[in-house]
């Protein structure tokens, strides 16, 4: 594969960057919507280029390249494969939110259920300690527990928090997932 291969242009199609670049999928489809484009699951993402589908919404050229410019440089993000991680903004913000809820050096649990469209939904919740049966990462000074049968297809995600004009919160990018519903709350290894 040569570096140029390894890119998006803006001649793909959004199914073409999707299936090209699985592993980073979900920080791509947020990219995506972030920028305003809501397209990643229309039928027009199977044959209509980023660059043809940008212009007949009305974007500009700049935007085009921003946007383009966004998502390769998501691509070009290292992911630890081995570990589960926050960013530092997700960090920050569990850390305000323990302290907000008195609950200062608490862990994150972070799981799965089966739940959902697309079979499984990803759970977060607070952690005084871990359990016996928990694998532990440690992420910007918090412990993230995780039962044992869940890190096969939890390893390697990253937990961002995320803010915007419609919704706010905290947001998984998982290298496991397959595919995820349209709305973005459940997934399928």
């Amino acid at each position: 594969m040569t570096k140029q291969d390894e890119k998006i242009s803006r001649e793909m199609t959004i199914e073409d960057i999707f299936s090209k670049f699985p592993q980073k999928a979900q920080k791509l489809a947020q990219e995506i919507t972030n920028s305003g484009l809501h397209c990643v699951g229309c039928q027009a993402a199977t044959w209509e280029t980023l660059e043809a589908g940008m212009l007949g919404h009305g974007y500009s050229e700049d935007e085009i390249d921003e946007l383009v410019a966004a998502l390769n440089a998501i691509l070009d993000e290292k992911v630890d494969l081995q570990a589960i991680n926050l960013t530092k903004r997700a960090a920050e913000k569990f850390k305000e939110i323990l302290d907000e809820e008195g609950k200062t050096g608490w862990g994150l649990r972070f799981g799965d259920k089966a739940a959902g469209c697309s079979g499984f939904e990803y759970v977060l919740d607070f952690s005084k300690q871990a359990k016996e049966d928990d694998a532990i990462f440690n992420s910007h000074g918090i412990d993230i527990h995780v039962n044992q049968g869940a890190v096969s297809r939890l390893i390697g995600s990253e937990i961002d928090y995320v803010e915007g004009l419609n919704s706010a919160g905290f947001k998984i990018s998982n290298p496991n997932a397959k595919s995820s519903c349209g709305c973005g709350k459940s997934q399928s290894y």
